[in-house]
């Protein structure tokens, strides 16, 4: 017999019949009688508590045991045991005890490292549970006692079977379930810390962090407590998580390599002693396989930079940049003055990184410049190149990467003989005879190797002597051996089928490679030919994408210029990437962001080639559609400068007259080539026009981060009221996205009339806005200022829970600058009552400014610093943090501006530290000149730096 109290008491026989137990008195009766199988329960308390509702009756309780006992029958047996009763039943036939056993035996084996057994028997416990334990004698004190502790367990092996799931990686399935029971027990915090786990692995790291700061409320509120250390470990683990950018490794290799390890020790250990190290030698020798393995022999980071893609105007810093994961530029609009190259040395200073530049031929001057700056103000980096020539520049050690010796090529053609060929084999002697004719060049090995699919060794054997005019040779110069290559690209070439020489030609239109989706587009093939050329060695497969060697790429587009394509080619490229940009667009502004960005990352120089073309050729309109379209993206991933020139080029082609219905790419195109201060200015009133005709405020434009990027970049100009009614004009526009732009905007307009009520009540309606579209960014920007406005009225946990929300979506996005931006104002927030805290925060904002390459947001951590210095009593370091801070700011910015005033306020207090009083009125002085610029809330803003009042009305007053 099975008999239940979890839940209404119930009793079934072995057949899983149910036993009739009768009314209430003898349900409450089993039920008490079951709290502790075996143990004997007092009679009095039984009369008691079986029938609250009734006097105690020790002959109603003999009469209730009487026909309880005829209803179980012999498999459970009640006996009278002194004053008391007990019932008599193995303790596994209850399902409490049952439930127990089976939960402590799932805690044990997830102690043990079982997840899937522990969830198993975790899952089989919970099952036994119907209902609220003990329900029949909820009012008896033994089983509110013995409910409490039941529910207690139930609740522990819940959170063992979370525990358990999300070891297993069922994150999302766990997420409702446990959102449920952390509404009913809000102070529990293992729930708490397992439901933002999994809302964390399942993407959500704003939700989770929410969660923490929602638990923390509820245990200050409700107990005067602060969360567990446990807790808040996992919530600054979780706030550390996803903030760095993803280094550009080098491509993944499907063959073996053969017949240089001795080779990849050699340049390994060079690198040890040498910083500069640069394989030279002919096309398809092997370099760049050379350097790949180099790259997995050695200890530091790799960070590899692929050159051949290049366009002529498009320099190696911003393929570094973007191999590095950072943006071109921070959050300043383009600043002129700060170049790729002062960002990369910013990011890469003190970082310990091999830098592999691929291909450095196409680009060998700029490559060689750029190399020669960053060794030099970088010496922590490490630089291996490949290149047909030297870089010359001093420091430069020279790796000649020479033909494969004869056994080592003759296994490398047996090798990928074997891939094409199952079971392989052949006379080594005409193998040798093969290898020596193709000069022992590892590309052209497997360029014939490839071929033995369809034919006999004796044939490739033959074909080659007649293409190549020769048996075996002895030594070649380098030039020599690349006509043998080109002869053996061509003979190669020769033996496609004409739709595989078409789609081989098509495809040298794509800058960075392509997805199998795009080939098969702009090439006009079909999926088996695409494969037919991977397995002629013409194109290879890394990481999901098709690429094609220089050498052959070189090649093939010559064959393209001669086959009258090149124009239809690059349209239906540019065509292509046009259509992928748009359908990106509106998703880039939606929970989608994280799916679309690295989607349009990998395409970066794919989209540049477009613009690139249409420009050139031009296409006004198509060029345009794709800066306008690619707009969103490129001001999210910071790459903006990259598009510039190709906008300064396009309007200076077109000047103001526009085609009809293109205003707004028009107005696009002007915001992106307003680095350019003569082109801006030429172009700023005809380009606001042509935005108003297109956003009137009734109804949507088409690209709604126009209006964000046009009030961003009127900012800084003498009167920018005209921008201001504009973005506000949309406060009731139908485009969702926009109306929380305008929000966004009317915040700072009600900040400038010192209304922080509707101030606060804007920006929560901008932040909703963004939220509710799953914008990261726009939530993230809103968020902190809400945060200030939180930390202005002295309500600093709110001001730290809101900054802990926008560092996790900037955490998400990977963008460095705006979470040491975040980390420095969270600093700031708990610099007064948690010195310590606050100088972690500057610490990791220091770390990441320094990462991210930002000057801006690396002087803002340092200007922290220093106020932590002088709050510890230390001048003379405060002086050093705040001067070095001062040396990197950027004055042409106007959050830095801001920064900037605090320093220099700081500086006035470290001088009046040491009663320097007339450098102290100095500082104080400059420090109220740039104030001025940030408009009549200057003084507000100085109120919060906890400035002595004197010292903030003087500063104020200049």
């Amino acid at each position: 017999m099975r008999l239940g109290i979890l839940g209404e008491t119930r009793a079934w026989r072995d057949d899983g019949a149910e036993v009739p137990l009768g009314g209430p008195a003898r349900r409450a009766l089993l039920a008490l009688l079951l709290v502790r199988p075996g143990e004997v329960v007092p009679a009095d308390r039984l009369a008691e508590e079986v029938d609250a509702g009734a006097a105690p009756s020790a002959h109603a309780l003999q009469s209730q045991v009487s026909r309880l006992r005829a209803a179980l029958g012999s498999a459970a047996v009640i006996e009278r045991a002194g004053a008391g009763y007990r019932i008599v039943v193995a303790a596994d036939d209850v399902d409490a005890c049952r439930f127990e056993r089976l939960a402590g035996e799932g805690r044990a084996a997830l102690r043990e490292g079982d997840a899937v057994r522990a969830v198993a028997l975790l899952r089989e416990a919970l099952e036994l549970w119907r209902g609220p334990a003990l329900a029949e004698v909820a009012e008896s004190e033994t089983a509110q006692a013995a409910a409490v502790r039941l529910e207690e367990s139930r609740l522990g092996a819940l959170e063992d079977r979370f525990e358990g799931e999300l070891r297993l990686g069922e994150h999302r399935a766990a997420v409702p379930e446990l959102r449920e029971l952390v509404g009913r027990h809000p102070l529990r915090e293992r729930l708490a810390g397992l439901l933002m786990r999994a809302l964390f692995a399942a993407g959500g790291q704003a939700e989770a962090l929410v969660v923490f700061e929602e638990t923390r409320r509820h245990l200050v509120e409700e107990l005067g407590a602060d969360p567990s250390a446990e807790l808040v470990a996992l919530h600054r683990e979780l706030l550390n998580t996803g903030t760095s950018p993803s280094l550009a490794g080098p491509p993944a290799q499907l063959t073996s390599f053969v017949g240089r390890d001795e080779e990849v020790g050699e340049v390994a250990d060079r690198l040890r002693v040498a910083r500069l190290v640069t394989l030279i030698g002919p096309g398809g020798v092997g370099k760049t396989r050379l350097s790949v393995e180099v790259a997995g022999a050695v200890t530091d980071e790799v960070c590899f930079v692929e050159l051949a893609a290049l366009g002529d105007e498009a320099g190696p810093a911003r393929a570094v940049l973007g191999a590095l994961g950072l943006r071109e530029h921070g959050l300043q609009m383009g600043d002129p003055t700060r170049t790729p190259v002062d960002r990369l040395i910013a990011a890469l200073s003190d970082r310990v990184l091999l830098l592999i530049l691929d291909n450095c031929e196409h680009v060998i001057e700029e490559a060689a410049a750029l190399a020669a700056r960053l060794l030099a103000a970088c010496p922590r980096l490490r630089v291996l190149a490949t290149s047909r020539e030297p870089l010359g520049i001093i420091g430069e050690h020279l790796h000649q990467v020479r033909p494969l010796d004869d056994d080592a090529a003759a296994r490398l053609f047996g090798d990928r003989a074997a891939a094409v060929r199952r079971g392989f084999t052949a006379d080594p002697e005409l193998v040798r005879r093969i290898c020596a004719a193709l000069d022992d060049l590892p590309l052209a090995i497997e360029l014939a190797a490839a071929r033995l699919r369809t034919l006999d060794l004796d044939d490739l054997a033959a074909r080659l002597d007649d293409r190549l005019g020769v048996a075996a040779r002895g030594s070649r110069t380098a030039h020599d051996r690349h006509r043998t290559l080109r002869s053996v690209v061509a003979w190669s070439w020769d033996l496609l089928s004409e739709s595989e020489q078409r789609a081989a030609r098509r495809f040298t239109v794509f800058a960075g490679g392509a997805t199998a989706e795009s080939a098969l587009r702009v090439c006009g093939a079909d999926g088996e030919t695409l494969e037919s050329l991977v397995d002629k060695s013409l194109l290879e497969v890394s990481r999901g994408r098709f690429r094609m060697l220089e050498t052959i790429r070189a090649y093939a587009a010559e064959r393209l210029g001669e086959a009258g394509e090149r124009a239809s080619a690059r349209r239906a490229h540019a065509r292509h990437v046009l259509d992928l940009v748009r359908a990106a667009d509106p998703h880039l502004r939606r929970a989608e962001q994280l799916e679309w960005l690295p989607l349009l990352v990998a395409e970066h120089e794919n989209v540049l080639a477009a613009l690139r073309w249409a420009v050139e050729t031009p296409d006004v309109a198509a060029a345009l559609e794709l800066l306008a379209s690619a707009a969103t993206y490129v001001w999210i991933r910071g790459a903006s400068a990259s598009a510039a020139p190709h906008a300064i080029s396009l309007l200076a082609a077109i000047g103001d007259a526009f085609p009809a219905g293109l205003g707004e790419e028009y107005a696009t195109c002007v915001l992106l080539a307003a680095s350019d201060r003569a082109t801006w200015r030429r172009h700023r009133a005809t380009a606001e026009s042509a935005l108003a005709a297109a956003w009137p405020g009734d109804r949507p434009g088409r690209y709604p981060a126009a209006l964000l990027l046009w009030m961003m970049r009127n900012a800084s100009e003498t009167d920018p009221r005209s921008a201001f009614a504009l973005v506000s004009s949309q406060r009731d526009c139908p485009e969702p996205w926009a109306r929380a732009v305008a929000r966004y905007l009317s915040g700072f307009g009600a900040l400038g009339e010192r209304d922080m009520v509707a101030a606060e009540r804007a920006f929560g309606a901008a932040v909703e806005g963004f939220r509710s579209l799953g914008d990261r960014w726009g939530t993230a920007l809103t968020l902190d200022i809400l945060a200030g406005l939180a930390g202005g009225r002295g309500d600093r946990a709110r001001a730290i829970a809101l900054t802990d929300e926008a560092l996790a979506l900037t955490g998400r996005l990977g963008a460095l600058e705006d979470s040491a931006d975040l980390l420095v104002n969270r600093g700031d927030h708990f610099a007064a009552a948690d010195p310590a805290a606050a100088r972690a925060d500057y610490a990791e904002a220091a770390d990441l400014a320094r990462r991210a390459g930002s000057s801006t947001c690396l002087a803002a951590a340092l200007r922290g610093l220093g106020d932590i210095a002088l709050l510890e009593q230390d001048p003379p370091e405060a002086e050093r943090l705040y001067t070095e801070a001062l040396e990197r700011s950027d004055p042409h910015w106007i959050k830095s501006l801001g920064n900037q005033v605090r320093t220099l306020v700081g500086l006035g207090r470290v001088a009046e530290a040491r009663g320097d009083h007339a450098t102290a009125r100095a500082r104080y002085r400059e420090a109220a000149e740039n104030a001025a610029v940030l408009g009549p809330s200057a003084s507000d803003a100085l109120r919060l730096l906890g400035l002595p009042p004197a010292v903030t009305e003087a500063v104020s007053r200049g």
